[in-house]
């Protein structure tokens, strides 16, 4: 216990003589703590008050205007090995990079606290869980983290205990673009961040650690890091079916994990359970099936789209002791963005609101609040063994082509579904209609090592005595002849989950075609939803030359990963076009 402390307090001091603060504060975790750094915030203009009465414990931060995101280009993985971080990667050679952010740190915290935050991503108390100490000298990082993780004493108590923590270092420094990287050590289990305030730069337990580190030491470790939502799925018998689910952007997440059932369904007892909106850790247990917990406490949402028709459970949660970076006030004193009521008086930079100066709230402006103030948290999100999934689900953005749901004929069918996936443009984001970005399992931007290595990861789950969950792919997106969605999505989505339990219990045939098993005629419960037949049709219609198409599509995108792509998913991929290239002969010949 001793050597580890000793090995926390070295290194706090290795990074004292670096950045030389005026002073080191190590963080409690306790409300006192949270409640001393707001006021020093709203005293020094970090934080500004918002309306208490409508908004009690709410707050505004205004980051700088050119530190408003992540920064993909300037987020590096640094293995010893090039070849390992793969071509999803950034790369950098560990030394090199050590030295050059080593650099940017001499002297940056003088005049300035530096805060020491233990923290446990997960449970406390859970195996699942691993703990990290994020070293910056930024209170609303603290605040932060004091919200997205298990923060203070119980974390650096474990830490004590286990003798191992991921290490993050964060300086906010100039806040300068040219001055700005992301560095992660997947082998020394080191994160350094300098330049930026932002979120998913900042905040290193979140993407940092919780996937990009997490995602090695779930490989080594023989677990899985992932990019997923968890929501619970409550029949009216009062059983409950766990479901992780990978989208990638503006594919509708939070909506799925706060998913509200339609007016039938919750007439008849389901209920929705929220265990996690982003990130799912998933281990195998005695018993074969894979656990899951969500690693992080609270909620660091997109606020422009969150509104009472689109997600009335988010906007809920973050009606008090939230903190919210870059939306825009109202007159009296309200967060607002685009999707509210009411008018907005000052953009996120603080200006007065000008329509020419673009949105009000900054389209990426951030809420952070705790979980638990969602009124669909689930309790079992503190479980410390985890919940069992039933079911993983992969999906994107995708107007044609790609049914409304399908399941995978077994593990490795599954896997390619997930490594296919993908969402295509609108012109409104690209300027270019229909172009596909391949955004396997949604880890493109988060998958800390080489994509033909994590694609084998995956595979190796299939062993004897696994209990594995089935494998979905769904697309909420298909649109019509008349470009409007075929599928009218939110609550209705439950229709769909209702089906794939079924699956799992074993209760439906479903209809079997090559690219995977579709629902068969009234098996999908339609009632109360005006959805023509034929729309119904289109939505799960299997379109064999377009499929051809994407299965070669499908093996280009594999092989640019060699030669480190898994033998056994190429072969899948030549097993699906085979069969679709056999029905396509039967029909021709008939």
């Amino acid at each position: 216990m001793a050597s580890t402390l000793d090995a926390l307090e070295r290194w706090v001091n290795e990074v004292a003589a670096l950045t030389r603060p005026a002073k080191i504060h190590w963080c409690d975790g306790s409300e006192a703590e949270y409640q001393t750094l707001v006021r020093q915030m709203l005293a020094d203009g970090t934080l500004i008050e918002l309306n208490q009465q409508t908004h009690p414990g709410c707050y505004l931060h205004r980051s700088h205007p050119s530190d408003v995101a992540r920064v993909e280009h300037l987020t590096l993985v640094c293995h010893q090995n090039e070849q390992d971080a793969g071509p999803n990667n950034h790369w950098l050679a560990p030394a090199e990079a050590h030295a050059k952010m080593d650099a940017l740190f001499d002297g940056c915290m003088e005049g300035r606290t530096m805060y020491v935050i233990p923290y446990c991503m997960g449970p406390i108390g859970s195996p699942l869980s691993r703990c990290g100490v994020e070293i910056t000298d930024s209170p609303y990082v603290v605040a932060n983290m004091k919200i997205m993780t298990r923060m203070g004493k119980a974390a650096q108590e474990r830490i004590e205990n286990e003798g191992i923590f991921v290490k993050g270092l964060h300086s906010t420094g100039e806040l300068d673009p040219e001055r700005r990287f992301i560095m992660h050590f997947p082998e020394e289990r080191t994160i350094k961040s300098y330049g930026s305030g932002y979120g998913g730069n900042a905040l290193l337990g979140k993407k940092c650690h919780a996937l990009r580190i997490a995602s090695n030491q779930a490989r080594d470790e023989g677990w899985l890091a992932e990019h997923m939502l968890i929501v619970g799925i409550e029949n009216p018998s009062g059983e409950t079916h766990y479901i992780a689910a990978a989208f990638p952007s503006a594919c509708g997440k939070t909506n799925l994990a706060m998913l509200i059932p339609p007016e039938g369904y919750r007439r008849d007892g389901w209920k929705v359970w929220t265990v996690g909106d982003d990130i799912c850790w998933m281990r195998p247990g005695t018993d074969g099936r894979l656990y899951a917990i969500n690693p992080e406490a609270g909620f660091f949402g997109v606020a422009p789209g969150t509104s009472d028709s689109s997600n009335p459970n988010a906007l809920k949660s973050i009606s008090h002791d939230t903190i919210f970076t870059n939306v825009a006030v109202t007159a009296d004193n309200q967060p607002w963005w685009e999707g509210l009521p009411g008018t907005p008086v000052t953009d996120w930079q603080g200006r007065p609101y000008d329509p020419a100066n673009g949105p009000a709230a900054h389209p990426n402006s951030r809420f952070t609040v705790s979980a638990r103030q969602c009124p669909t948290w689930s309790p079992k999100a503190e479980d410390a063994q985890g919940v069992p999934i039933s079911a993983i689900v992969f999906g994107g953005r995708r107007p044609s082509l790609l049914p409304l749901v399908m399941e995978a004929r077994d593990w490795t069918h599954g896997v390619l579904m997930g490594a296919a996936m993908g969402s295509e443009t609108t012109a409104a984001a690209t300027g270019a209609v229909g172009v596909l970005r391949r955004d396997s399992m949604a880890m493109k931007p988060f998958c800390g090592y080489h994509y033909g290595d994590y694609f084998a990861h995956w595979l190796s789950f299939d062993q004897p005595g696994a209990k594995l969950p089935k494998v979905f792919h769904v697309n909420w997106f298909r649109k019509g002849k008349d470009g409007k969605f075929l599928w009218p999505g939110f609550g209705d989505n439950l229709r769909v989950l209702e089906w794939m339990i079924a699956r799992v219990e074993g209760k439906v045939r479903g209809k079997e075609t090559p690219v995977g098993t579709l629902p068969a005629p009234g098996e999908l419960k339609l009632d109360g939803l005006s959805l023509d037949k034929a729309a119904l049709a289109e939505l799960l219609d299997v379109d064999q030359a377009g499929w051809q198409v994407e299965l070669a599509a499908i093996g280009e995108y594999l092989a640019s990963f060699s030669p480190r792509t898994p033998a056994a998913l190429r072969g899948e991929q030549q097993r699906v076009a085979l069969a679709l290239e056999t029905i396509e002969r039967k029909v021709a010949s008939a």
